[in-house]
């Protein structure tokens, strides 16, 4: 495997990534795990690399499709719609950055200079993506069951917890599902920005039928809606709560979990 050194001499690459494998418990040879690893910013810095990209996009169906299956026989009785937001959940770059820092992954990954000086071994969107990658690397050099082992060992956890979110599986669907009901309106978002490019700042307010209901910050648009969003279901339900109180309903009071079943998979 190559050392990761980038072709100017200076050491682009952290932790040795032969050491990985041995974490995952799984067996990828050092040539693909050397592609899943590599960023497309170290990839443009060293004369055109073959990015992980392609791995990405395959890790990505792969981790769907486990996901997937699991939550159909997991849930029986849980409808399509439920089934589809706790998906989302499951899969989406939060989780999955979260996912990647427990294995501290962003010390494997090959970036260019200028993602290293950004930050960019703790960036969401970096970790996420290369988790995929190794997802997508273990599939094709071990097949879709070592795949399937290592998916489930990574987001059986993530599932479980998940699954007792109820309306925080997606605070803005759940808003105008409520809004919908209680016959309000459609939910209005408004968001700005703040910050330089490699650390922006985002803060939305929600309005239904013009009344400010919540607001919320992020390190991306998404999240910052979220939040607000949170803060409007929570204060249309009744359980609006100050200070550091807002930080966590239990699944109580957002709603029932979603029932468990016996694990069928």
């Amino acid at each position: 495997m190559a050392s990761g050194r980038g072709v100017d001499g200076g050491m682009a690459a952290g932790r040795d990534p032969a050491e990985l494998p041995c974490s995952l418990s799984v067996v990828i040879t050092p040539g693909t795990l050397e592609r899943a690893l590599t960023h497309r910013s170290y990839a443009y810095e060293n004369g055109g690399l073959p990015t992980n990209e392609r791995l990405e996009f395959l890790g990505d169906s792969v981790l769907g499709l486990v996901v997937t299956d699991t939550l159909y026989y997991k849930y029986p009785s849980l409808p399509e719609g439920q089934l589809a937001k706790l998906r989302a959940a499951v899969v989406q770059m939060g989780a999955l950055a979260e996912v990647a820092r427990d294995l501290e992954l962003g010390a494997y990954v090959r970036l260019g200079r200028g993602e290293e000086g950004t930050g960019g071994r703790d960036k969401p969107s970096i970790l996420a993506d290369t988790l995929e990658a190794v997802i997508g690397a273990t599939y094709v050099d071990c097949g879709l069951d070592a795949a399937s082992d290592l998916v489930h060992r990574l987001f059986d956890p993530v599932i479980e917890r998940s699954a007792t979110l109820g309306a925080g599986l997606d605070w803005k669907t759940s808003l105008q599902e409520l809004t919908a009901v209680q016959g309000l309106g459609v939910p209005d978002y408004h968001v700005d920005e703040s910050g330089p490019d490699h650390q922006k700042l985002f803060r939305a307010v929600v309005r239904v039928g013009g009344r400010e209901l919540g607001s919320g910050e992020g390190r991306s648009k998404k999240a910052a809606e979220q939040q607000a969003a949170r803060k409007a279901y929570e204060l249309l339900s009744g359980d609006a709560k100050s200070g550091d109180d807002a930080a966590g309903p239990g699944p109580s009071s957002i709603g029932p979990s979603i029932p468990a079943q016996p694990d069928e998979y």
